[in-house]
């Protein structure tokens, strides 16, 4: 046991996103870890800076303005926030949840895989109505949930599943309702 203890924990910096909408809620979070774990006068953040940049067509673009290689990192969405909205064609349009879902991918996919594990925090389960099949329907929240854990997402913390068997979709990942 001649390792430095750091070199042995099984866990990483800690630190979150906040998608477009969840500022305000990565912000109190934020504060209240700086409570608990550092000096409350530090200039620490445990936030980390992203934005994802519109073109004038609509389409977009991940960017994660800070390394977070080897971080625990935590992405909050909130994908039912109709409150957000971006300039497509010169008009302000809404950002609809499949908008909301893009921008989580585009995120997850600019971390190039350096993050230590990724955990997403969405309130409402992204296409999470959408449980169950009826004649020739899609799964949508299934093969969502698939999409993210194939990107590299450890973990997925949601408060409103609607129907819990869905977590069977990734039967050997983390799944929290």
């Amino acid at each position: 046991m001649d390792q430095p203890f750091e070199t042995v924990l099984p866990l990483g910096k800690l630190s979150i996103i906040g998608m477009h909408g969840c500022e305000e809620i990565t912000k109190k979070i934020d504060w209240y870890l700086k409570q608990w774990t550092c000096d409350k006068d530090s200039d620490h953040t445990f936030i980390i800076d992203a934005i994802c940049p519109r073109f004038g067509t609509g389409e977009a673009k991940g960017v994660i303005l800070q390394s977070v290689r080897g971080h625990d990192l935590f992405i909050i969405c909130d994908a039912f926030n109709y409150g957000v909205s971006f300039e497509m064609y010169g008009m302000q349009v809404p950002m609809s949840p499949d908008d909301h879902f893009a921008d989580l991918k585009r995120l997850i996919a600019a971390t190039n895989g350096k993050a230590r594990r990724i955990t997403v925090i969405m309130p409402m389960l992204y296409e999470g109505r959408q449980h169950k099949r009826k004649y020739r329907e899609s799964l949508d929240c299934a093969i969502a949930l698939q999409e993210l854990v194939d990107m590299g997402v450890d973990n997925i913390i949601t408060f409103d599943a609607h129907d819990p068997r869905i977590q069977n979709a990734i039967p050997l990942n983390g799944f929290e309702s």
